[in-house]
């Protein structure tokens, strides 16, 4: 049995509703047999879009669209799995802070406090901080996620 290459359709929809219309998918296709997904996809990176990938035509995703609320319409044209696989890799919590960073820790006992980070461990996804207004130094080690940027190091290279 020769299969038809899965294609990878966008769906527009409403804003903050991307969850919901992914949910609604999963419950249409369970009742409508002659509509065929091979997966849903939610990219947080991609604000207001669900990506579905499918054998079916155009017209087919288009008429499961019709069926679930929130769901627009569907991007014309359809893509190859190798276009929207680097939305399938998580990235690293630490990414896109740098030594010299000031950062707000938003978890855990030090929450509200301002710091600098000292250290980056890439591997263990923690940064080791120095709070801001602190009169002596201690460095504190926290998990990546329990930080938020506040101002990025200028010298970042």
């Amino acid at each position: 049995m020769v299969e038809s290459a899965n294609r990878i359709y966008a769906i527009k929809t409403t804003a903050k509703q991307e969850r919901t219309v992914a949910d609604n998918i999963e419950k249409v296709i369970r009742e409508q047999k002659d509509i065929h997904v091979m997966a849903v996809m939610v990219p947080e990176e991609l604000k207001g879009y669900v990506l579905v990938e499918s054998p079916d035509s155009i017209a087919r995703i288009e008429q499961l669209v019709e069926l679930i609320p929130h769901a627009r319409a569907v991007v014309q044209g359809s893509t190859a799995l190798s276009e929207v696989e680097h939305f399938l890799v998580p990235k690293p919590v630490v990414s896109g802070i740098t030594e010299g960073t000031i950062v707000e820790i938003i978890a855990g006992p030090f929450k509200g406090e301002k710091a600098v980070v000292k250290r980056i461990d890439s591997g263990k996804e923690e940064i080791t901080v120095e709070l801001y207004e602190s009169m002596v130094p201690i460095p504190i080690t926290v998990r990546g996620d329990s930080v938020r940027v506040v101002e990025r190091s200028e010298d970042a290279s």
